[in-house]
């Protein structure tokens, strides 16, 4: 997308609601302004301020300012380890499952990142002629990932500040929403879930990732012990020690992430699968697969459906990831493609998004 930043969001303004009432925005002036309520939003750096705070229930806890403060102070990921657009790509290739959406995801795809941190995914998508934006509520991580766009000249990536509870989309809007490592550092990740998967036009794609109940076993311990010994023994981590070459503004950054955080919640693969069936979405894949002894491949395809394990298999998968030292700490994935009517019909299957 050529142009100045601005001119993108001019061009998708029909899909761009106010967080505030939901009502059209207009834009000029390097400003953006609701047409009902009048609420004006600024620009910082080409990045819309359309962060709206939660209307919570007074007997709900809502973590949203001290979230967004824990992250204002330490942005996650850093991009130490990537000065170019050629590093980046390098790097999300050396994961699996990365290299993978960006192989199969189709070229054009209209692409909805929530909670993107520092915009590394954003930015690689961006690189491969899709449209991505992503969002999230720290703007100190959004800077990084807008400077490395201008640094690199990425046409396809674009930033916003947004509360996921407070989405500043018209419903149906994209292609694939993505997800991971946000959820669960809400006050309602169910709610959050059903907020996002809103934005999701019918047979599209979800991708959600969260800390599991059982997998994040090892990594509480470890954050038990660094707490009792003022942060010592850091190679009891798995990635510290593997990779004991990281700078240290990335060994900082993921301590923290992984340690440090003020809010996260635990969850079960066939937690979200009841989260899937009350929204209309339906499994197509987790990571880790839920059959006893499946593998996921180099050449898996992401988008093609497989029978999730029954649920004896499924607890058994589960149960497993307590006994191994996850490198991401107890985390996993599951992919959703939404319905494509209220009767429950699926979409054809076996096809990318």
């Amino acid at each position: 997308m050529r142009g100045s930043p601005m001119r993108f969001f001019e061009e998708i303004n029909t899909i761009l609601r106010c967080p505030r009432c939901g009502g059209d925005l207009g834009i000029a002036q390097g400003a953006m302004t609701c047409r009902r309520c009048s609420q004006s939003f600024t620009v910082d750096h080409d990045i819309p301020l359309l962060f709206w705070p939660n209307d919570c229930d007074p007997n709900q806890t809502d973590v949203t300012d001290v979230v967004r403060s824990f992250y204002e102070k330490t942005p996650f990921p850093n991009y130490d380890d990537c000065d170019s657009a050629g590093r980046l790509i390098q790097k999300a290739e050396r994961s699996g499952f990365v290299k993978l959406l960006g192989e199969q995801i189709p070229l054009g795809t209209r692409i909805l990142e929530v909670g993107c941190g520092t915009g590394q995914l954003t930015n690689f998508l961006g690189t491969l002629n899709r449209t991505v934006i992503g969002t999230d509520i720290c703007l100190n991580s959004l800077r990084l990932g807008q400077e490395f766009k201008a640094k690199n000249a990425i046409a396809g990536s674009h930033f916003l500040q947004m509360n996921l509870f407070r989405p500043v989309f018209e419903p149906e809007s994209f292609d694939l929403v993505y997800c991971t490592g946000v959820l669960h550092h809400t006050g309602d990740p169910f709610g959050g879930f059903q907020s996002i998967a809103r934005l999701v036009r019918s047979n599209g794609y979800v991708v959600i990732g969260l800390y599991h109940r059982f997998g994040r076993i090892l990594n509480d311990i470890r954050r038990w012990i660094f707490h009792v010994t003022g942060n010592r023994g850091t190679f009891f981590d798995p990635r510290l020690r593997k990779h004991s070459g990281l700078g240290h503004a990335q060994r900082t950054a993921w301590f923290a992430d992984q340690y440090k955080h003020p809010h996260e919640s635990k969850h079960t693969i066939g937690e979200v699968i009841s989260w899937f069936e009350r929204s209309g979405f339906r499994i197509l894949k987790s990571v880790p697969k839920t059959q006893l002894f499946g593998r996921f491949q180099a050449d898996e395809r992401l988008f093609s459906p497989e029978p999730p394990g029954n649920p004896i298999e499924r607890r058994l998968v589960e149960f497993g990831m307590a006994l191994t030292a996850r490198k991401e700490g107890g985390y996993f994935m599951v992919i959703g493609k939404k319905t494509a009517a209220p009767n429950g019909r699926y979409p054809g299957e076996g096809a990318t998004p």
